[in-house]
């Protein structure tokens, strides 16, 4: 089976080689682990933040960045696009963040392929019938404002039973160019998180997947980037599902139910929102992270699915337009 390591490890190869280019910058722990600083102390770029997100997924998709040519009254920014053939492994066996670091003072939320090696979260993995026994190196990315040290790579060594020398840890803050960029580029894996996590539908049956969504302008305030970034996707992310359903399988309901829209608390900015759960995750309606738009293609009966929609009101609100 595909390793999502391995494959991660061809793009991470790439920015160690062009760090300069990229804005970014390379390190190595005195264990021996490679940090790659993506944001925290360097500018980072819109390549570096194509080829992170492209680590984010197990190197299992295409990432690019587009810009809308549209003059019209539209609201149209720079926005992320995704393709890939490994729905189900590249995003929740790899990018989903589901796996909280946490050692000493510091904490992370970690995404990415280390995740498929230590089992993070265990019951994402038995689902989705995939964990990474090929490979004898670990990659993480990591969602934080500071880099890690020696005792942070050596935990993730130890929990993926691999040498410090053979983890690689990407760094970037929300309130960066790159942590923008690759938090708009989980609008497939917003919806197929909903869908395995809300709905209860097999993602496996979900044999190719794309995406678009805006990239969040920048606010160096942490918590209200996080508010603006997922923004992107909950009111500006277009997803397309080519399912192969089976008997019994209601693709319809399970299209109805998938846009951030069919969830109760739609409607206010995810600032907002968080601000009234009290600034705690688990207090948010699981249902609220999804993309805006969704299509899905029946492959078995050939009916095609739409349902949500792009709110350019609340974007423009939330980004304080």
């Amino acid at each position: 089976m595909v390793s999502v390591n391995l494959e991660a490890k061809k793009t991470v190869d790439v920015m160690i080689e062009k760090a300069d280019d990229l804005n970014i910058a390379v390190s190595q722990l005195s264990n021996g682990a490679t940090i790659i600083d993506c944001g925290v102390n360097v500018a980072g770029s819109f390549k570096a933040g194509e080829l992170y997100t492209k680590v984010c997924l197990g190197g299992l998709a295409d990432v690019g960045i587009s810009i809308p040519g549209d003059l019209s009254e539209k609201f149209a920014l720079p926005s992320v696009k995704i393709k890939t053939d490994f729905p189900a492994i590249s995003t929740l066996g790899s990018q989903k963040a589901g796996w909280s670091v946490s050692v000493g003072d510091f904490f992370a939320l970690g995404s990415g392929p280390a995740r498929a090696i230590a089992k993070k979260p265990a019951e994402t993995y038995e689902e989705i019938g995939y964990e990474d026994t090929e490979a004898d190196i670990a990659i993480l990315t990591l969602e934080a404002d500071v880099l890690p040290v020696d005792d942070v790579a050596q935990h993730i060594a130890d929990e993926c039973n691999v040498d410090p020398k053979d983890v690689y840890l990407l760094v970037a803050p929300t309130s960066s160019l790159v942590g923008s960029i690759q938090i708009s580029g989980r609008v497939v894996e917003n919806g197929t998180y909903k869908m395995l996590e809300a709905i209860k539908f097999d993602v496996t049956k979900v044999k190719h997947a794309a995406g678009i969504a805006p990239i969040a302008p920048i606010d160096p305030d942490g918590l209200k980037a996080m508010g603006k970034t997922n923004d992107a996707v909950l009111f500006g992310g277009r997803t397309y599902y080519y399912v192969e359903s089976e008997e019994g399988d209601d693709i319809a309901e399970v299209a109805a139910k998938l846009p951030s829209s069919a969830a109760d608390g739609y409607g206010k900015p995810f600032f907002d929102v968080f601000k009234e759960a009290e600034f705690d995750f688990y207090k948010i309606d699981k249902g609220m992270f999804a993309p805006a738009e969704v299509v899905i293609n029946d492959l078995t009966t050939g009916k095609l699915y739409k349902e949500g929609y792009v709110n350019v009101d609340l974007l423009k609100k939330s980004f304080g337009l």
